[in-house]
């Protein structure tokens, strides 16, 4: 609030007795501008509330319209990569905060977060648990790695005729849950 009240001060001041700098300044900002700037002379005329709605109705008609999602083909983009780099990015991006505030929290509350613990909590589950836990952890970071590939030749203008994009996602389908797999139970 101080500083808002110094600012508008100084501002009243300085409108109140500009110095000869500045002063002099704005001659010359005028001078040029005036050299470089193009002028037109516009004509407004009074409209009724009628007549601006006509108008407006006749810019409607030739405005572009958006397409919407239905327009879209679902057998070329169903179930498509796009939409799935964007989940498994702010799984991500959630995961990481929620841990994150969980064990800044841990302390706190009692919680053990510890590397140690979880490595012991981890280990006492069964195994076909925790290759499906490894498993849900894996594919998803797969599936980004190598649909964020995916979306950088997208950006180079690559891959984008009808079947490239079919053929692409069922290999990004197929080596995500393959690569997922090779992570949860081989490594």
């Amino acid at each position: 609030m101080n500083t808002q009240r110094i600012g508008t001060t100084a501002l009243r001041r300085v409108a109140g007795n500009p110095n000869s700098f500045f002063t002099g300044n704005v001659a010359k900002i005028g001078f040029a501008s005036h050299l470089n700037t193009q002028t037109r002379q516009v004509a407004t005329q009074k409209l009724t509330p009628v007549d601006g709605d006509a108008i407006t109705a006749k810019q409607r008609l030739v405005r572009p319209v958006s397409p919407h999602l239905e327009i879209y083909d679902k057998k070329q983009t169903w179930f498509g990569g796009s939409a799935w780099q964007r989940i498994t990015g702010a799984g991500f991006s959630g995961g990481l905060y929620l841990f994150g505030s969980a064990y800044l929290v841990a302390p706190l509350l009692g919680w053990h977060l510890e590397s140690a613990s979880i490595a012991a909590a981890v280990g006492a589950l069964p195994l076909a648990l925790k290759g499906g836990l490894k498993f849900l952890l894996a594919w998803p970071f797969v599936f980004h790695a190598i649909n964020g590939v995916r979306h950088l030749t997208f950006d180079m203008g690559w891959g984008f005729s009808r079947n490239t994009i079919i053929s692409g996602g069922w290999y990004l389908w197929g080596a995500s849950i393959v690569g997922g797999m090779y992570l949860a139970f081989f490594v």
